[in-house]
């Protein structure tokens, strides 16, 4: 067990992570695809703002599916590819390379932690 010795609070953790990852998705959705004028805005520079919700989010599906982190990987590039090109349809929207290489790269680094942080612990 990772963060519980007791199975049903195993399970719980499971959950909630999964829940969670799935809620982050979600949001990099729906922040990628409304126009310009809804998107809340934050005095934090572009460039971390885009790392840090795919950081997190690599990092909570990376702890919540702990089997297949190379899939999760691909599946994080092939995601911030899409929500880069989808912007193209969205008016006042526009893809960016820089932005797709920063989520690519971000949401793999986040998978990447959370398989050195549960490897780490299950060699114990």
């Amino acid at each position: 067990m990772f963060f519980f010795a007791d199975r049903k609070l195993e399970i719980v953790r499971v959950h909630l992570m999964r829940t969670g990852a799935w809620s982050l998705i979600a949001a990099i959705i729906v922040l990628s695809l409304v126009p310009t004028s809804l998107r809340p805005s934050t005095r934090l520079p572009h460039d971390f703002e885009h790392a840090a919700i795919f950081m997190l989010t690599g990092f909570t599906f990376g702890m919540a599916y702990r089997i297949r982190h190379l899939c999760h990987i691909a599946g994080f590039i092939a995601f911030a590819g899409v929500t880069e090109a989808a912007q193209i349809l969205i008016p006042g929207r526009h893809a960016r390379v820089r932005d797709f290489v920063v989520d690519a790269l971000s949401g793999a680094g986040g998978v990447l932690v959370s398989w050195l942080i549960t490897n780490r612990r299950q060699r114990r």
